[in-house]
């Protein structure tokens, strides 16, 4: 039973020995593809509006007014996970989201850019930052080992949380549907309602995981 039940996040296939289910992480792209046809639609709406609160949340986090090139990498990639986290919700869709994988390759990226944008250009904000301000001097080696050891495992955090996230309501929602087979009519019913109301629940997670992720993203940048 255990085997069938992380079974669900296996990226391989039986289709000519290839990682077929990686190719999920592309279907967003087709939602992209009706505003050849009309415009605006419906997506189109919410994409701009998603888009614009999106921004005027980096704005605020930066102490900006005007438009910055910045905020299209971080809402590109909120709008991503957000795919990925939606679509693995939907039957038979592979949960790219929910591999370190993905994550960590996503969280490094944007640390390593970070670090080393920062440290090349701005040194001496970056040493700043290591000992924060009012630290007694027999404390100094002590906070800038701690503030140095914090960094270095933000992308791990970063990862770790959007995977376990997303992986522990996939995993409710198997288990409870592998339980139905064994019980009665009258549990039957009450597990189908629990599984409607995780499903609920998983949809408003797949939208505060991608937010969450976005904030953290913009607020190492203020870092920087």
């Amino acid at each position: 039973m255990m085997t069938n039940l992380f079974s669900i996040f296996d990226p391989s296939t039986n289709i000519m020995a290839l990682n077929l289910n990686w190719m999920s992480i592309f279907l967003g792209l087709f939602f992209i593809l009706n505003n050849y046809w009309t415009i605006p639609n419906r997506i189109n709406i919410i994409y701009t509006l998603i888009s614009k609160a999106l921004l005027n949340e980096f704005k605020m986090i930066m102490s900006i007014y005007t438009f910055n090139g910045n905020a299209l990498i971080f809402i590109t990639l909120f709008f991503f996970i957000l795919y990925n986290n939606l679509l693995g919700l939907m039957p038979y869709i592979f949960t790219a989201t929910t591999h370190m994988a993905l994550t960590l390759m996503m969280s490094l990226t944007i640390w390593i850019t970070l670090m080393v944008c920062g440290w090349i250009n701005n040194y001496t904000h970056m040493m700043a930052h290591l000992i924060p301000t009012g630290t007694p001097l027999m404390l100094t080696w002590f906070m800038a080992l701690i503030e140095t050891i914090s960094n270095i495992i933000r992308p791990s955090t970063l990862a770790i949380r959007l995977m376990a996230n997303m992986m522990a309501g996939h995993l409710l929602i198997t288990l409870l549907s592998e339980i139905n087979n064994k019980v009665n009519y009258l549990i039957m019913m009450f597990i189908i309602m629990t599984q409607i109301i995780l499903l609920i629940l998983e949809l408003s997670v797949a939208f505060i995981q991608s937010y969450v992720f976005f904030i953290l993203s913009s607020l190492y940048t203020t870092e920087i």
